[in-house]
């Protein structure tokens, strides 16, 4: 069985592409965007539509709720799991989405990272909730100053997620991160959509509009009650989040949504421009990935 990977930046559009590939391998398509696995959060994630979602069969799309705990390690079992079932009867299966992590942990695995107890998890975030991201900051350079030097600094799930481990274990994160890579069963083909980055911050700023323009403003304003979920820590959401505490006028949160998403593209690509194995195309060279697939 080979495992297809069709990977890339945010707005790139892996979407419709990956549709029609899904169409003609006859493979039903397995969701790596770790923000679509939320079922209430359709607009500001691109979620596939129902009429997309008839087209191809897909996993890992709403499947969780907003207060339910995920993680990478996670996806891979799961997601390794549904290979196994899936495979005596698919000889190609395509894997879709930008989350770096999580498509890492499919493709070598992710480190064996402690399961962190109820109790621990609770004690951070309420300390998160009442006191901010900075006192934990500190906490964690004090505590494991290694990953501190290299941790996404504006991660609150990342932050908070080195110190539940470092409380729960009584050892530094880092001391569990060997990033060595696992054997897996079948064959992995990466297949990477890449644009200009003109061309790609382009597309960003119109399918932000777009987003407003189909709703995403009373998608947020129906999520306020969940505001401080982990989930909605996320670009579009946040920032909307702001405009409604008045923070910020509409039109400076947009342009927030904007550039926030314009940064998150960049440090894909920058991730994702790290792995030789990856074969890369611009999105309109269909042809030619097609022709990769047959000869794959």
């Amino acid at each position: 069985m080979t495992l297809y990977v069709l990977l890339g930046p945010t707005a790139v559009g892996k979407t419709e592409l990956a549709l029609r590939m899904a169409e003609q391998m006859g493979s039903p398509i397995l969701n790596c965007d770790s923000r679509q696995l939320y079922r209430d959060l359709h607009i500001g994630t691109a979620a596939p539509t129902p009429l997309q979602l008839q087209r191809v069969r897909h996993y890992f799309v709403g499947t969780l709720g907003l207060h339910d705990y995920y993680s990478a390690a996670r996806y891979e079992a799961d997601a390794l799991q549904l290979i196994r079932q899936l495979s005596p009867t698919h000889p190609a299966l395509l894997l879709s989405g930008g989350s770096m992590l999580y498509i890492d942990a499919v493709c070598q695995g992710i480190d064996d990272i402690p399961t962190i107890d109820d109790e621990t998890r609770r004690f951070l975030r309420s300390r998160y909730e009442a006191d901010g991201l900075a006192p934990l900051l500190e906490e964690l350079r004090l505590m494991d100053p290694e990953y501190y030097q290299t941790v996404d600094r504006h991660n609150t799930q990342r932050v908070i997620h080195a110190l539940e481990i470092c409380y729960a274990t009584g050892r530094t994160y880092t001391s569990f991160r060997t990033r060595n890579t696992q054997p897996r069963p079948f064959r992995i083909v990466k297949i990477g959509l890449q644009r200009p980055r003109a061309e790609l911050f382009d597309r960003i700023n119109r399918r932000v509009l777009q987003m407003m323009d189909e709703g995403l403003l009373d998608e947020v304003r129906s999520l306020l009650p969940h505001r401080h979920e982990n989930a909605l820590n996320t670009v579009g959401y946040k920032e909307l989040f702001a405009y409604l505490d008045g923070q910020m006028t509409l039109e400076e949160a947009v342009a927030r949504i904007q550039k926030n998403t314009r940064v998150y593209a960049k440090k894909q690509m920058t991730w994702f421009q790290r792995d030789p194995a990856i074969h890369w195309f611009h999105p309109d060279q269909e042809a030619e990935i097609m022709a990769l697939i047959r000869q794959k």
